[in-house]
């Protein structure tokens, strides 16, 4: 090794710019070395409010932030966007799609997880699931599309194809779509059409396990389940879905006619991880020790969804708490490591769970600083205050406070924008066929259209 290399200052290269990839490379800038953080977007996106851009409560500004700006008070970082195509791990190198071929001391992979379709991939452009701002977008279009071409079809010829809003899967985002959607049906839709009845709508929830929210305690679960249909949402609970065409679903043996279907019933990790040649479980999660690292590799670490690691007999969750916590947990092992001291275990601290379920509507299972079971509106307050303080940057925590109080008291959205194509799949009108209305402009003097007389009869069943 020449001269120079032997007094060069370590380098951490952090493929991720997620909560545990963020959460490093800032506990990194106090160290000596250089940080090379990388992703494939720009920004890093706040993904337990996701669902709200889906549904059109926040606009995605609101819940993204650029990485350089994150990262400008670290001056021992640089931010490169890129994708990570290939590994050299004997010659310690990674391979970029851009054709960039980089060299670490450390690698940090911290790449999360995509959608789960069961091996039923062809479902994904039926079925959006929610991970990105790109998803969140694509499902505020679909829903507010299918509203937009009811309106369209009643005023043209007095009916429309039923408005079912089909969500596949209870846990936390299925549950926080469903009541989400039930909220803008309920409250925020109902008097800006003239010829449909958006609180006519039904929003479908199907759940393959006992209960909605099978990880959180049972009586959490029931409540959540309580609330939701309170809130007119229809929840099948035990049902598995074996199909999913445009226009409907099979769950069993029945056939659910539906305007929009969303996925939240599964995910897997991200394919970076099997690239690197190491032990996967199914969702292709990368096995860790207690510190961390893939068997053989002490130099690489695995943070986040992409990571499989146990604690007390039990695989530590995909979400974001423990993504933090890893990310804090690898710059400390690197300073163990510059100071020549033993590395410490990682050991998740569990704080609780929420999850939202409508206005006024959540649970709680809170760990920390006191044991709690909470729901219902103390539950809902605890979820708005805990999100508020984990957003980044004060902008958007004062752009989400100020959205929320303005929704609750007005009830009105702010961002019901669509976007890109304007049909959905499955969409019919009252012959069958399918339509697409921007190649099927409406002839406002066709028999039958009186444009003078905006009454609103009953949306059909």
């Amino acid at each position: 090794m020449a001269p120079e290399q032997l007094h060069r200052r370590p380098r951490v290269m952090i493929i991720g710019g997620g909560f545990a990839g963020t959460h490093a490379a800032k506990a990194l800038a106090k160290l000596p070395v250089d940080v090379t953080l990388v992703d494939r977007r720009n920004h890093f996106t706040f993904q337990p409010l996701l669902y709200q851009v889906g549904l059109a409560v926040l606009s995605p500004a609101d819940i993204a932030s650029p990485l350089r700006t994150m990262m400008r008070g670290s001056t021992n970082t640089q931010v490169l966007m890129d994708e990570a195509v290939a590994f050299d791990l004997p010659n310690r190198r990674v391979q970029f799609r851009s054709g960039a071929a980089i060299s670490y001391d450390y690698l940090m992979l911290a790449t999360g997880a995509t959608h789960s379709y069961f091996g039923h991939d062809a479902w994904e452009p039926l079925a959006p699931g929610l991970k990105t701002i790109e998803d969140a977008i694509e499902i505020r279009r679909r829903v507010l599309l299918a509203f937009e071409l009811a309106e369209r079809e009643m005023l043209e010829s007095g009916s429309h194809p039923p408005l079912n809003f089909v969500v596949i899967g209870g846990g936390p985002t299925g549950v926080e779509l469903a009541g989400a959607i039930s909220d803008i049906t309920r409250h925020f839709m109902r008097h800006d059409f003239r010829h449909i009845d958006p609180t006519k709508s039904r929003v479908i929830l199907i759940e393959g396990e006992k209960h909605v929210l099978s990880v959180y305690p049972e009586e959490l679960s029931i409540k959540a389940e309580e609330q939701l249909k309170a809130l007119g949402v229809e929840v099948h609970t035990g049902l598995r879905v074996t199909n999913v065409e445009p226009g409907y679903v099979v769950a069993g043996d029945q056939r659910i006619q539906a305007a929009v279907t969303l996925w939240a019933a599964g995910v897997q990790a991200s394919p970076l991880g099997k690239l690197l040649g190491a032990p996967t479980d199914k969702r292709g999660c990368v096995f860790v020790n207690s510190t961390l690292n893939s068997e053989g590799h002490p130099e690489i670490f695995i943070c986040g969804d992409l990571a499989h690691f146990e604690q007390d007999g039990h695989q530590v969750p995909g979400v974001a708490q423990p993504a933090m916590q890893m990310g804090d947990h690898v710059a400390r092992m690197i300073e163990a490591d510059l100071n020549h001291q033993p590395r410490r275990p990682f050991r998740y601290f569990d704080k609780g769970d929420m999850a939202t379920i409508g206005r006024l509507s959540a649970v709680a299972k809170v760990e920390w600083p006191f044991k709690a079971r909470w729901s219902g509106f103390l539950a809902w307050i605890t979820w708005l205050v805990v999100h508020i303080y984990f957003l980044i940057g004060f902008r958007n925590r004062l752009a989400v406070l100020s959205q929320w109080i303005w929704s609750y008291f007005t009830f009105t959205y702010g961002v019901r924008l669509i976007y890109g194509s304007q049909a959905l799949p499955g969409w019919t009108d009252k012959n069958g066929v399918e339509t697409h209305p921007a190649a099927q402009p409406l002839d406002l003097t066709a028999p039958g259209v009186d444009a003078e007389a905006p009454s609103k009869p009953a949306a059909a069943d």
